[in-house]
């Protein structure tokens, strides 16, 4: 395992690679947290696990406000974030040992690679979205966020929830993305693996996806939640297996 820091225009991301025994080159994959994540969840860690066991290093990155990375949480944006995940792909297609690049993400890091991967369909042989939160421009346009309401068009300066602050920046940048432009710029295969008692990001929207995207696959596992925490192993086989037939 490495340990290092990327810069993203001044700012810098904590970063991590872990690669399969034995591995000098081949395949890389991005891999992203979610919303007050970071890359040492349960979660995770057992997906990083699985595609090195898939024969595929990962790079794990933690986006502006999260874990070691520069920012105060407050102040993060989808907009910095997306700037944050650009800079890694550029920095990982620069990896001389780095042949084909994947991305995936959690939650708030799976709308991010479903952004990224529309923006950088160039650049990514497959993308791997869990538990994508991909509605939270919708809900954000709507007036309801984090559980509060406010008129979408006259934006409070700061939501407070479960002891922490979010900037109305927030909301601001939310507001402005629509995914399903991104989803009609990817046509490279999809894998979405998703919980069907998800309380936090409804199952819904991994239908909804899955039905947008032109090569998707929707692995729904039965029974559990936000952050697979019931059928963990079910959550690591299913990209496991989606990563060894990418390899195949």
């Amino acid at each position: 395992m490495e340990e290092f820091y990327i810069n993203s225009d001044g700012c810098r991301l904590h970063a991590k690679i872990d690669r399969p025994e034995g591995f000098t080159k081949g395949p890389l994959c991005i891999l992203i947290h979610g919303f007050t994540g970071h890359m040492g969840e349960p979660h995770i860690i057992a997906a990083q696990k699985a595609i090195n066991e898939a024969g595929t290093a990962v790079l794990r990155v933690e986006m502006y406000g999260h874990g070691k990375s520069d920012g105060e949480f407050k102040d993060h944006t989808l907009y910095k974030w997306v700037t944050n995940a650009l800079a890694v792909v550029q920095y990982a297609k620069k990896l001389n040992w780095a042949t084909d690049l994947y991305l995936s993400g959690h939650s708030q890091g799976g709308l991010l690679t479903m952004l990224v991967g529309g923006m950088c369909a160039d650049d990514l042989k497959a993308i791997v979205p869990l538990s994508p939160a991909w509605m939270i421009p919708e809900i954000a346009r709507s007036g309801e966020l984090l559980g509060q309401h406010y008129d979408p068009k006259h934006i409070p300066e700061k939501l407070e929830f479960n002891g922490a602050e979010l900037s109305g920046d927030y909301i601001r940048v939310a507001q402005t993305i629509h995914v399903e432009d991104e989803i009609a710029r990817y046509e490279g295969p999809v894998c979405i693996i998703h919980g069907d008692d998800d309380e936090t990001v409804p199952f819904s929207y991994a239908e909804k996806a899955a039905v947008l995207y032109k090569n998707a696959v929707l692995v729904p596992i039965k029974g559990d939640d936000h952050c697979f925490t019931r059928h963990l192993n079910e959550m690591t086989a299913a990209v496991k297996d989606f990563f060894v037939r990418q390899l195949g």
